[in-house]
């Protein structure tokens, strides 16, 4: 039979995992592999402010790919649709709103720290970031809206912070770090982007160009940076029933800098 976890118990686990007062954490979670948690998301949010300490701040993905027409999501629910119905589809896309559009994609623990008191967000309309804690504007500041994921997004602010990445009860394909890693390789593929925005009070199509986003080898990616990476870059333990990892953000962006080249094919 299993047993909620607690608060506090939630607090031993993340202090035993390495989490520090003070840390800067970018937390990518599965509450259902925690198992039962007395008070849920909410709970585990406290556990990881109560942690960190005043001092500390918790980051989260908020992405919003059902604002979009080019996005993987997009595509599940327009296949197998005629033209029309895939019209309709499109025309009933709501407009990104920093303050207001939920990420349901991204899990309850991510919902949480958006709709916590005092949270921020950035403004990409399909990639932005949440954030709790003193440094949370700081690290927010500035996220380009054609820019996802690169030296102009909160990756690349918090790979100066030298953050972790806390997966808790995740694994390595969801690892959003390793995108940063895909803006420094030399001449990175491109591709164009479509969401849909509000400009002058006015619900309209926006479409720019970036880097092409690809997941696809996170899994083989994350499984080869776990074996070569030094000591306290990788550390592993259990919150609640789920397995976890805290990962030194600089040494995982770095790895992937370096392994793309070597193991993606070149563009043709």
């Amino acid at each position: 039979m299993s047993v909620s976890l607690h608060g506090d118990l939630a607090a031993a686990h993340l202090t035993a995992l390495g989490v520090r007062p003070g840390g800067v954490l970018i937390v990518h979670a599965s509450l259902r592999a925690v198992g039962p948690v007395d008070g849920g998301a909410r709970t585990v949010l406290d556990a990881l402010r109560g942690v960190l300490g005043p001092a500390g701040t918790v980051v989260v993905p908020t992405f919003t790919p059902e604002n979009s027409d080019t996005s993987p999501h997009y595509r599940g629910l327009a296949r197998g649709l005629d033209a029309g119905a895939r019209e309709a589809l499109r025309a009933s896309i709501p407009p990104f709103d920093r303050a207001t559009s939920a990420a349901p994609s991204m899990g309850r623990l991510a919902e949480t720290v958006r709709t916590a008191p005092g949270a921020e967000r950035s403004g990409h309309p399909q990639t932005s970031f949440a954030a709790i804690g003193p440094a949370a504007r700081t690290l927010l500041a500035g996220h380009r809206p054609d820019c996802h994921l690169g030296e102009d997004s909160p990756l690349a602010r918090l790979y100066e912070a030298d953050a972790r990445i806390l997966m808790l009860g995740t694994g390595f394909g969801t690892c959003t770090a390793f995108h940063l890693g895909e803006y420094r390789v030399p001449d990175p593929p491109r591709r164009r982007y479509r969401c849909v925005v509000t400009r002058d009070g006015l619900r309209q199509w926006w479409e720019y160009e970036d880097i092409a986003l690809d997941d696809g080898d996170f899994g083989a990616l994350g499984a080869a940076f776990a074996d070569a990476a030094d000591d306290g870059a990788v550390r592993t333990g259990r919150v609640g029933s789920a397995p976890c990892r805290l990962v030194r953000l600089t040494a995982a962006v770095d790895f992937a800098a370096a392994w793309f080249p070597a193991h993606r094919p070149a563009p043709g």
